[in-house]
This record gives C-alpha cells, structure tokens and sequence, in this order.
C-alpha cells in the first residue's frame, strides 16, 4: 500500500511558480535589452526625420505593435516647419501629428507625468489613434520636458490585454523620457541646418522646404478631412522695376513684398519663395472660399501703397495670384502626385490671372481630391 506525500502537491506548485517566475524574469531581461537598444537608436537620430520614423516604425517594430503614433506640442508651428526641411516617409507623414495643445489629446493624462494603460476607446483617443484601430488597448505615453508634456506616443493593439491598467508602466516612462530628450537635440540640430532651406533675401522658405511641407499638410488634411489651399503669386512687370531702378530696387521690392504678405497671413502657413519674382503661400484647413479673402487681402496689401527703393523712388507694385484647393479623400496616401496637382492647378489659375491683363486674382474651381 503506497502512502501520498503530503508535500508533493505543494512542491509542484512551488515549482510551477518559480518555473513562472523564472520565464518572467528572461522576459523583462529580454524587454529590457530591446528597451535599451531602442533608446540608444532614438538617442543617436541626427535629424527631425529619422527621429519620427524611428518611434513610428522603430517601435512598432520592436514591440511587435498594430500602430504607434506621435503626437506633438507645437503652438508655434516650429516643428512643422523644421520637419518641412526633410523628405519624410508615408509612414511617418501619417503617424505623426502635430498640436496647438496637449490637453485635449488624451482626458485621461491628467497630470501627464505617467503613463496611461487601458482599453482603446474611440471617444477619448480619437485624436491620438487612428479608428483602423477598432478595438484593444493602447499606452498613452507622455513625453516629459521641463515639468510639461511636449507630446505624447501612443502603443495601440488589437490585444484588448496588451496593455492593462494593473501593469507596471516604470519603462514606459522612461521610455517617454528619452524620446523627448531625443526631439530636443533633434530640434537643435533642426534649427542649425535651418538656413538651408530659407530665401536669403525675403526671409521666407524656400521651394524645397514647400514642396516637403506640402506633402505633410496633405496628410494631415486627410486625417482632419479638412480642405488644404495654395496660392501662386507673381509680381507683375517685375523686370520693368530691375531695369528701369536696378538690381537692388529689386530686391528691396521683392523684400518688402514678402513682408507684407506676411502681414495678412497665419502663423500655421507657409510661405516660400519659388525663385526670381514669383511666391507661394500653403494654408492649411482652408477652404476655397478663405483662400480667396486671403488672396484678395495680399492684392490689396501690397498694391495700394508705392514701395520705396533704393535711391528713394516710390513704385507701385501688383501682384497676379492663383488660387486652388484640395480636399484629399481618405486613405489617399499618394501626397507626392497630389502636391503636384494641386500646385499645377494654382499656376493654372495664376496663368489665367496674368493673361486676363494681371494685378488680379484668380480661382480653380477645380478641387483637388
């Protein structure tokens, strides 16, 4: 007759448990070393650019995530125009976003000093992950600087228990804490190769920088499903003003140009100079109707009042604009063919301007989509 050892059961459990244990610790050793390879790539982007990318796709990547995006603090608009300064990928186009406020990114960040784990609600995350999410959960990840949050990464899976609020969320935190201190010397660095990228003369960008930012905008009207307008601006008889007051009248007139059509613009919009006498202006969410009032109130700006050259002579100075509009439909995803349509279309339009006689205005009623 066998007698059962009454401790056998409990030496099974107590071996299950370290057995779990043990599986427990090689998985945190394990996300803890792809934890810190990851910071140390996000550490060493040497550009706005490869910084996204590498927590958009990088970190999906790594963590084997649906999605993650990156949403940033930027009243000032001086992300936007620093990241225009690169040829950003889709992914990155699409997956980052840009701000005037954090708070109403994410209720549920109260004090934005920690991460946030639970289940994807479209009402509370609408602004911070796409709805091709559905359902599942997600980490709202705040980016600390200076004793506020400049952004925020959102982790989403479809795995309704990837991320749950009992979870210890200490390497997330850092985690959001190394990507800000990787924006800030992304953004220095931004700012010291700046100047390649702005007209020495009108101070404003210049064609390269547009036509990236264009894309970007593209992409972010199509997300808001909101219109995007460019207006295409010509100075009329420009020449007349170089040959007749030479060469640094000219300039002066193109400065002074510049400057008062950025009397009547935005702080979100862009203004390039495309080269020689010609300008161009992208306004985001704007539909035809304001593209217009603005076109008309930069006519009106720059035509009513003589401009002073060099030698002290007063000339005055129209202007011939193009307006067009596009409204991209969802899931375009083609903003290169699309930047290119829409500018073909306001330099239609322009075109028409100057052959109607110039120093006016005129519209596409074609919208881009």
């Amino acid at each position: 007759m066998s007698v059962r050892d009454p401790y056998s059961g409990t030496e099974q459990e107590l071996r299950e448990r370290l057995r779990a244990l043990t599986d427990e610790v090689q998985r945190n050793e394990l996300l803890l070393k792809k934890t810190q390879e990851r910071e140390v790539e996000l550490l060493r982007a040497h550009s706005l650019g490869e910084l996204f990318h590498r927590v958009v796709s990088g970190l999906r990547d790594a963590y084997g995530l649906d999605l993650v995006t990156l949403s940033l603090f930027d009243p000032q608009h001086e992300l936007r125009h620093l990241s225009g300064t690169e040829n950003l990928s889709s992914a990155v186009i699409e997956e980052v976003r840009f701000v005037d406020a954090v708070s109403p990114l994410a209720p549920l960040l109260a004090q934005f000093d920690r991460p946030w784990l639970g289940p994807y609600n479209p009402a509370d995350h609408d602004l911070l992950v796409p709805p091709t999410l559905k359902s599942g959960s997600v980490a709202l990840i705040p980016l600390p600087r200076d004793n506020r949050a400049i952004g925020v990464v959102a982790f989403g899976s479809r795995d309704t228990q990837r991320f749950t609020g009992d979870l210890a969320a200490d390497f997330l935190a850092h985690l959001g804490k190394v990507v800000a201190i990787s924006l800030e010397n992304a953004v220095n660095r931004a700012r010291l190769v700046r100047s390649g990228v702005t007209d020495f003369l009108t101070g404003w960008h210049n064609r390269r920088y547009f036509h990236n930012r264009l894309r970007e905008e593209l992409a972010r009207a199509e997300r808001t499903e909101k219109a995007l307008s460019c207006l295409m601006i010509d100075i009329d008889h420009f020449k007349e003003i170089n040959d007749r007051f030479g060469h640094l009248a000219g300039d002066e007139a193109l400065k002074e140009v510049a400057r008062r059509a950025e009397g009547e613009i935005r702080a979100g919009d862009t203004g390039a100079r495309f080269g020689g006498d010609e300008f161009a202006i992208l306004l985001a969410g704007a539909e035809a109707t304001n593209a217009l009032k603005l076109a008309e109130r930069i006519h009106h700006a720059v035509g009513t009042t003589p401009i002073r050259v060099h030698g002290g002579a007063h000339v005055t100075v129209t202007l011939s604009l193009g307006v067009a509009t596009a409204k991209p439909q969802p899931r375009s995803h083609d903003y290169k063919a699309l930047a290119e349509r829409l500018i073909a279309e306001a330099d239609a339009a322009l075109y028409r301007a100057k052959s109607a006689g110039r120093n006016r205005v005129e519209i596409s009623t074609h919208v881009i989509g």
